[in-house]
């Protein structure tokens, strides 16, 4: 193992990415000073006891579970407050995998104190894009993508001038139902929970089912990489080999290509511009590789994600919270599959004409939910 001294924070150490973070950690020798957790005590308890932390960080409700069992040394918090001093602690790089809302203000706190934020979190870019930038921009501090398709922009931008790039390309699987059934409105959940190519958190699967998860990667790339959004493209690639493509106004076109491992756009987040050697098996390139348009009338939720985008402001900040409530519902049983776009689109229709501001997420936020719960 390498030892590479490297102080990291993982925001949602419990998580699937914060379980693979570590994988990363145990390769280079990393040290995991501060792990955020959220009610998993028993999983929170095991990685402190292996990465003995500075400081692990727990929901109230779950303290009582995890106090007894921390090694000497390792300091307990909890809440909000306990994440936003993990996010601050003194580290070379913030992992931000807490999902949703959540992981808005650690992030956001991790920017301010000027932090190399490795992030993983969709909404900080989708729901406060802007905002984020402005907290970067005053403090020196950097933003590096962890999701497998921002990463491989991010990689095959590197060393590129931007005045020579005509679009940006996001590959997607297509999901469980690319070819099939033609009727999605009897599709129940345990089918949209069968994801083809990836093992994700239900949410991510579902939204993966409906294309809104290739959505929220456009809004993603438009506001990472400051690109209009007519100029991000959508192709469905069933093998998930090719992660993102760059086309260049000369015609030529760069790809980033690698295994469904999430520990490599982990670890190039981390380790960027450097490539340390892992122990993953070498990826085999016979086969066939699809590139495919996306059906927008199969699957209107990507476009509807490409509206929000054009109409800026709140209008995401409504799109995403619709988006947790529908795909909710549509677990519980009192959504159908089809009607998830419909709910969408009846939300962000309501959406006001507003500015954005760190002050208006969370009643915006609300109100979307309010109005979802209603549909």
């Amino acid at each position: 193992m390498e030892r590479g001294g490297k102080r990291i924070v993982i925001l949602g150490s419990t998580g699937s990415i914060g379980r693979q973070t570590l994988d990363v950690a145990r390769w280079r020798g990393y040290a995991p000073v501060a792990l955020v957790a959220g009610g998993n005590a028993d999983a929170l308890v095991a990685q402190a006891a292996e990465f003995r932390p500075e400081l692990v960080v727990c929901r109230p409700e779950a303290a009582g579970a995890v106090r007894p069992h921390l090694p000497a040394g390792t300091r307990l918090a909890t809440g909000e407050e306990g994440a936003l001093e993990a996010a601050t602690l003194e580290a070379d790089a913030i992992v931000a995998a807490i999902p949703g809302m959540a992981g808005l203000a650690p992030t956001a706190a991790a920017l301010r104190a000027g932090r190399l934020v490795a992030l993983a979190n969709k909404e900080a870019m989708v729901v406060a894009g802007p905002l984020m930038w402005e907290l970067a921009g005053a403090s020196g501090a950097e933003i590096t993508p962890v999701d497998s398709e921002h990463s491989a922009l991010y990689q095959a931008l590197k060393g590129e001038p931007r005045e020579g790039v005509r679009s940006l390309v996001l590959t997607a699987s297509g999901g469980p139902f690319r070819e099939g059934p033609a009727d999605l409105s009897e599709v129940t959940p345990e089918q949209a929970l069968e994801h083809p190519t990836w093992a994700m958190g239900p949410k991510v699967t579902i939204d993966s089912a409906t294309l809104f998860n290739k959505g929220l990667e456009v809004l993603e790339a438009h506001f990472l990489f400051d690109l209009p959004l007519a100029d991000i493209e959508v192709v469905v690639h069933p093998q998930s080999l090719v992660h993102g493509l760059v086309r260049f106004r000369d015609g030529s076109i760069k790809a980033q290509v690698g295994p469904h491992d999430m520990r490599l756009p982990i670890q190039y987040a981390l380790s960027a511009p450097e490539r340390p050697p892992t122990p993953l098996v070498p990826l085999a390139l016979e086969g066939v590789w699809e590139f495919l348009p996306p059906d927008h009338d199969r699957f209107p939720s990507l476009g509807l994600a490409y509206r929000a985008g054009e109409l800026a402001g709140l209008a995401p900040t409504y799109l995403n919270a619709a988006d947790e409530v529908a795909v909710a519902r549509f677990l519980n049983g009192s959504l159908g599959f089809t009607d998830i776009p419909r709910l969408l689109e009846h939300v962000l229709a309501r959406a006001p004409r507003a500015a954005l501001e760190w002050s208006a997420l969370p009643d915006a936020d609300a109100e979307a939910r309010a109005i979802a719960q209603d549909f």
